[in-house]
């Protein structure tokens, strides 16, 4: 190694990348967040690298400011010595054109008061569906509206009803209204779930910002998975970990098709390999997104220095719950039907490994519990447990481990 550093990579090349570490790790000492959204802003088209650069803020202290239709400007921005916000123009779809024409109004005229504001307001060249679902996917709008489903469901309406103000230039009627054509009410839609919610955000910035969809889990998942991934260690013994798939690649070997996929739950993420025969019999679990419960050995890694999973047995939610409860344990009053229980349970019966379940039964007379049949065990699909929550509430539901 000596010997080839004296010719390999040649001195005034050495010195020459040696000085330049050594102002950009001054700066980063001294001005962490004016370097760090200067670092992201020039790196905004490659989101795995603007996540890269967004972990390593949160590690040093640094908050990240939620992209913001008002507040943010095309490019990342300092705020303080400890804040930046962040730049629209890293939002996946909205492109330089659009953000800069959007920036402009706001400046010579005033923060946009919402959707349907922007829509007429921004020059129609530069705004389309397009760019509008992506800043609405990446929250955006929450400081105005934070009803992000509503706003969806309104982006093609407020794209029509600038073009009808547009077109009548901007007349207004008799009693002050605008000769639009029609209102600016946003259309009315249930909210996303949380997890809906984190998987838009995902899908116009590369990753989780204001959440991570695991920690809805964390309360069932460490029934079974009694550690999380920060705090594992190598062992002998087999040991089980969970967490959402950030990503997946196979590679060829020896024994055929390996899988390697990186397992996050917010505390850390590892890497998990799965061999040939296991990757082929679990082929419809392994995907983007995915909840997944992993048994496994876990050894160092030396080449990255961190830790390797190699996966002995694979788990959805429902397979893991099924594999690991004792029971399932449903609370029913004296006005509780076996009917609709019968009815709720059966789509879900399976013959073999499936789990037990016990009616806590009560009425103004007696109490008792019921070890249903082997006929009527389950299998814990998140279907079952919403249904059986809608019918009996959902503290009346429990999944006992």
């Amino acid at each position: 190694m000596e010997k080839f550093a004296e010719y390999g990579f040649n001195k005034s090349h050495s010195a020459a990348y040696a000085l330049v570490a050594y102002h950009t790790a001054w700066l980063k000492a001294y001005y962490p967040a004016e370097f760090m959204a200067a670092t992201m802003s020039s790196e905004m088209s490659d989101t795995d690298k603007v996540r890269v650069f967004y972990e390593d803020c949160r590690a040093n202290g640094l908050t990240m400011l939620p992209p913001d239709i008002n507040l943010s400007g095309y490019r990342f921005e300092p705020v303080s010595k400890t804040e930046i916000r962040y730049g629209l123009g890293a939002i996946k779809g909205s492109g330089e054109a659009a953000i800069g024409a959007i920036v402009a109004e706001r400046e010579a005229n005033g923060p946009y008061k919402g959707l349907f504001d922007l829509t007429r307001r921004v020059d129609k060249r530069y705004l389309n569906r397009r760019v509008l679902e992506a800043l609405v996917k990446a929250g955006a709008f929450d400081r105005l509206n934070d009803h992000r489903a509503s706003l969806m469901a309104s982006v093609a309406a407020a794209l029509e009803t600038a073009d009808r103000a547009a077109r009548n230039g901007g007349q207004v009627g008799l009693f002050g209204e605008l000769l639009d054509g029609g209102g600016e009410e946003l259309i009315e839609v249930p909210r996303w779930p949380e997890q809906e919610k984190l998987l838009q955000e995902k899908s116009a910035l590369g990753y989780y910002f204001s959440g991570h969809p695991f920690t809805s889990y964390l309360a069932e998942v460490s029934g079974f998975a009694k550690r999380q991934l920060d705090s594992l260690e190598p062992a002998r013994d087999l040991q089980m970990l969970a967490g959402i798939v950030v990503s997946l690649r196979t590679q060829m070997t020896r024994r055929g098709k390996m899988l390697i996929l990186l397992l996050d739950d917010a505390t850390a993420q590892v890497e998990v390999v799965i061999f040939n025969e296991l990757y082929e019999q679990n082929r419809h679990l392994l995907k983007d997104d995915a909840l997944l419960i992993i048994e496994g050995k876990v050894n160092r890694d030396d080449y990255s220095g961190g830790l390797r999973v190699t996966a002995e047995r694979i788990y959805d939610l429902a397979g893991a719950r099924t594999r690991f409860a004792q029971g399932l344990r449903l609370a029913c009053n004296g006005q509780s039907s076996g009917h609709k229980l019968s009815e709720l349970l059966a789509p879900y019966k399976v013959e073999e490994g499936g789990c037990p379940v016990w009616v806590d039964y009560r009425n103004p007379q007696a109490s008792c519990c019921v070890r249903l049949g082997e006929d009527w065990r389950v299998r814990l699909d998140d279907r079952l447990i919403e249904s059986l929550a809608d019918w009996l509430k959902p503290e009346a539901v429990n999944v006992v481990y």
